[in-house]
């Protein structure tokens, strides 16, 4: 009769060890990835913000607002003008920015906005690394903590975009702010079609992070 042998408890043991260390791998691993997405969106909203006050500063006027684009910045003859109002305002302006900035070498890229009422357009609209619009503007499509409604006071404010993870903006807010989708310079947005009841925990207006949801946008005040 033929003996039957099983694992031993020292074979046994390594096999969890072994599970245990791919485990860990992975885990470390996804870490990273989202460490590194979260630096990348920092970095991109950071850059942004330094070109929409370096180009104030050199011309005196917004990017998109600037009525003298044409005839003042390099390579710009053919850019549409803004009407120098101070704010950048819908529908046209915010996407004549990344033209104004990018031909005034304040971002890298070349964005053209040929005719007025095009849209954001890909030519013409940066998007951020999920494949969603970034958009510089004057309006209130942010959250706001006086009222607690979809709707603050008007500001120059740069969008994220959505088909942002919760869990990613959340940790970029307790990075670069205070946490809270609601208050702060970093806010939750619905534009691009995110809603805050799914992107945060109500009760706590924190970004949503146990059970991150996919389709999340913030705006930065500026």
């Amino acid at each position: 009769m033929r003996r039957q042998y099983g694992f031993t408890l020292i074979e046994v043991a390594i096999v969890i060890v072994i599970i245990g260390l791919l485990l860990g791998g992975a885990l470390k691993g996804q870490e990273l990835i989202t460490a590194a997405r979260v630096r990348n969106l920092i970095a991109t909203q950071d850059g942004i913000k330094v070109a929409y006050f370096g180009f104030l500063d050199r011309y005196q006027a917004l990017p998109g607002d600037y009525r003298g684009a044409s005839a003042n910045i390099p390579e710009c003859a053919a850019c549409l003008n803004g009407d120098n109002n101070g704010e950048i305002n819908a529908p046209d302006e915010p996407q004549m920015a990344w033209e104004h900035l990018s031909r005034a070498g304040f971002i890298a890229g070349s964005y053209t906005y040929p005719v007025l009422g095009a849209g954001p357009l890909p030519s013409n609209t940066p998007t951020n690394p999920y494949g969603s619009f970034v958009r510089l503007i004057y309006d209130n499509i942010y959250r706001d903590v006086a009222s607690d409604t979809g709707s603050g006071n008007f500001r120059h404010n740069l969008k994220t975009g959505n088909n942002i993870p919760s869990d990613i903006l959340a940790e970029i807010d307790r990075k670069v702010d205070d946490g809270l989708a609601n208050g702060g310079q970093v806010r939750h947005s619905t534009f691009g079609g995110s809603t805050y009841a799914s992107c945060t925990v109500a009760a706590f207006n924190e970004w949503q992070s146990q059970t991150p949801n996919a389709n999340c946008g913030a705006v930065t005040l500026f």
